[in-house]
């Protein structure tokens, strides 16, 4: 179903494979989407070596988000996925994050397949963040590009920038329409927040 304005984002029923594209490679907007949709429990995150050498390891706690996270770091994109594969296969994990850099031949439509049913199969979800990369063919369920948006006003001092605001264009989905929203990171309630159409935000 299409969320309501103000509506807090929910996970589908069944944890599957998601991917988040960044139109710009190291803007850090969609690791926190990803963050703002990790509710607990034990997170395995996988990067390639061009992931953290150019966009940075992620840090939950800087974010408020209340996870515990494994972190790995491996060489290519191919270790990532097989990384994923072995973690979605865990039920001690809540989710497993990969990051790939650029357009890897191994990360095609098989690959994603087998992400998306293993996550399916053992009811963890898998999110794959692709920077420097084409939307090519996947199996993924829903699809995603998230950017940054200017931030809103810190309430303690108004010169200062306050939570992190983002555009996430649903632009493929299964289980729901595609749309472009405004989301934010809801932190008193722990949720993403999908506040309204990016149509409403002012130029």
């Amino acid at each position: 179903p299409m969320l309501r304005r103000g509506a807090a984002a929910t996970a589908q029923a069944t944890p599957t494979l998601a991917e988040v594209f960044s139109p710009v490679a190291m803007d850090a907007a969609a690791s926190g989407f990803v963050l703002a949709h990790l509710t607990g429990g034990s997170v395995l995150w996988v990067q390639d070596r061009l992931s953290r050498r150019e966009a940075g390891q992620p840090w939950p706690p800087g974010f408020g988000v209340r996870v515990e996270m494994l972190y790995l770091q491996v060489g290519k994109p191919v270790d990532v996925l097989w990384a994923m594969e072995q973690g979605l296969g865990s039920p001690a994990l809540s989710a497993v994050v990969g990051e790939v850099w650029g357009d890897a031949p191994a990360l095609d439509f098989t690959a994603t397949k087998r992400l998306a049913l293993r996550a399916e199969a053992h009811g963890v979800a898998a999110w794959l963040i692709r920077r420097a990369a084409a939307p090519d063919l996947s199996a993924a369920r829903e699809r995603w590009r998230v950017a940054s948006l200017p931030s809103a006003p810190d309430p303690q001092d108004m010169r200062a920038p306050g939570a992190a605001i983002w555009r996430a264009d649903l632009f493929r989905a299964r289980w729901r329409a595609p749309a472009d929203w405004v989301a934010r990171y809801d932190r008193r309630d722990h949720k993403l927040r999908l506040d309204q159409p990016v149509e409403a935000v002012p130029e």
